[in-house]
């Protein structure tokens, strides 16, 4: 069967091609990060103005957390909906700068407060640090909701590639009474089963961006040990029951590596009764949610998201 990229995928593709580069499991991870802050600009479009910024640190369990925090434009001063925002990268490159289109694009079009942290990235704090790092963020904005002009119970979860896989896990603690509640997830090609095994590594393990051996290397600087590789924590497609959790948005790219899984994870909410919207953008690469600036369906699918999440609340 002949894999079709889009125009604007391809388009990418050739722009990465061009820069030349290593691929990051060819160097240490000060190199991967350094890489990566040189390539996310001139893949983003311009920033959009959204109506507030702030910055700020907050109390973790493993220390302080940065955090920004913005207010859409149209976003009421009380009772906001608000997203925890979780940042793609591996859990091991990625910070606030990275994914800050996207923050602002939901801002702006969900009239919503989004709060984004800087957590702590691998392999310097493996798993679970970067998830606890999470969980504290989200239960600031819950003990912190009269301030920081928020419904506590409008509050959803969302993340894309690593962070969707910190979203998922977060949806699951939420269900089971380990973390706030959650009026939504939103999870944007999320990592969900890292054993990494499933088709969508052989058909797109090179040449589509995102590389099965990259991949790999991200996951084996994260978990601490083989035994976490099945970790419902690590991998949320291996726990025992998704029913219950909070209302899902699924968006994955077809030509991705971690397609099939993020596939296989919609299916399982569905057949759990879960209320949820899969959109699939069968021609588009890993990453291009975070890619504006050369793919417009980028944008597109983050308005896709938000009217999901207020159909959701409309459907509650």
């Amino acid at each position: 069967m002949a894999i079709t990229l889009d125009p604007d995928a391809l388009h990418v593709l050739e722009i990465g091609r061009a820069a030349g580069g290593e691929p990051f499991e060819n160097g240490d991870v000060a190199a991967a990060r350094a890489a990566y802050n040189a390539s996310f600009p001139t893949l983003q479009g311009e920033r959009e103005p959204v109506a507030a910024t702030l910055e700020q640190r907050i109390d973790g369990p493993n220390g302080p957390i940065a955090v920004r925090i913005h207010r859409g434009i149209g976003a009421p001063r009380s009772g906001a909906p608000a997203l925890l925002y979780l940042h793609g990268g591996g859990w091991v490159v990625g910070n606030l700068n990275s994914h800050d289109e996207i923050c602002r694009w939901l801002a702006n079009l969900g009239g919503a407060v989004i709060v984004c942290p800087e957590y702590r990235l691998a392999p310097d704090h493996k798993f679970p640090a970067g998830l606890e790092d999470c969980l504290a963020t989200l239960r600031f904005m819950t003990q912190n909701a009269a301030a920081l002009g928020i419904d506590p119970s409008r509050i959803g979860v969302a993340g894309d590639s690593a962070g969707g896989n910190l979203a998922a896990v977060l949806a699951l603690l939420s269900r089971d009474g380990l973390a706030p509640s959650l009026a939504a997830q939103i999870l944007i090609y999320p990592n969900t089963d890292a054993r990494q095994t499933a088709d969508s590594y052989r058909r797109f393990g090179d040449g589509f961006g995102l590389t099965a051996t990259t991949m790999a290397w991200f996951r084996d600087h994260y978990v601490r040990t083989p035994d976490d590789i099945v970790d419902w924590r690590v991998s949320p497609l291996l726990a025992p029951d998704l029913g219950g959790v909070a209302p899902a948005f699924v968006a994955l790219a077809g030509c991705d590596i971690l397609a099939d899984e993020g596939e296989a994870y919609a299916e399982r909410l569905q057949a759990a009764g879960v209320p949820l919207v899969l959109r699939q953008w069968p021609g588009k690469i890993h990453g291009f949610v975070s890619m504006g600036r050369h793919i417009p369906a980028a944008r597109q699918a983050v308005a896709e998201a938000v009217a999901a999440w207020r159909q959701f609340e409309k459907d509650r």
